[in-house]
């Protein structure tokens, strides 16, 4: 995939895409009147899937790209743009970020963010840096990403904690939860109608599997956050 290069001294290509016409006219004069001739709009569409279509004839520079459409989403339409040759770069035109958008947006190939409340000068700065390689995120979409992987580590470390205890085989997985919660060998062995020497077996088996002592069992199983049985 190569990406678009912009010839110095020619003005740079830009599309803009939004559900809302009255969005696409608001950049487009913003675009041509604030840039002094930079900057040149090559065409305005309403939904992802038009948006594609222009550009495989059209090659944008930079394509400013709505989240929230009819049909192809902003997300799925960044994704097909950033896989044609030469690729635009593509930078997220919103207004609020719903959760998640700043890191979907990314891992389709989306190079920044630009506010439709930013200032007209922003705006521009936005779309010439980001042709000259600098990623566009303002504050609030970097704020969004951090919030997001931050987020995320608990359900990670929830998810990594309970692949672990699914190595384990089914009888002894169900030892070291009982343990875990609280169980004596012998109260285990009775809840699981096992001896409990069989009991004490399985949280030993389990340990060196694991290679973790009982409070380290325990611990896992806590940060498995396993629902409670009925």
């Amino acid at each position: 995939m190569l990406v678009s290069e912009v010839q110095q001294g020619d003005p740079i290509r830009v599309s803009v895409i939004d559900d809302d016409p009255m969005i696409c006219q608001a950049m487009s004069l913003i675009l041509t009147d604030y840039s002094s001739g930079r900057i040149h709009v090559v065409s305005t569409s309403t939904d992802g899937t038009a948006a594609v279509e222009r550009a495989r004839d059209e090659h944008p520079d930079v394509v400013l790209m709505d989240i929230a459409m009819p049909g192809m989403d902003g997300i799925d339409a960044t994704r097909m743009l950033r896989s044609l040759s030469p690729a635009p770069h593509v930078l997220i035109l919103t207004s609020l970020s719903p959760s998640n958008t700043v890191e979907r947006a990314i891992e389709a190939g989306a190079e920044g963010f630009v506010s439709k409340t930013d200032a007209p000068e922003e705006i521009i700065r936005r779309v010439l840096g980001v042709c000259e390689g600098t990623p566009q995120f303002n504050i609030a979409s970097q704020r969004q990403l951090i919030g997001d992987l931050t987020a995320q580590r608990p359900q990670s470390r929830r998810d990594e904690a309970r692949a672990l205890l699914d190595t384990l085989p089914a009888r002894e997985r169900e030892a070291v939860v009982l343990a875990a919660e609280g169980y004596t060998n012998a109260e285990i062995a009775s809840r699981m109608f096992i001896s409990e020497r069989t009991a004490k077996a399985h949280l030993s088996s389990a340990s060196d599997k694991l290679s973790m002592g009982r409070v380290q069992m325990a611990r896992l199983v806590e940060r498995a956050d396993i629902p409670a049985r009925l």
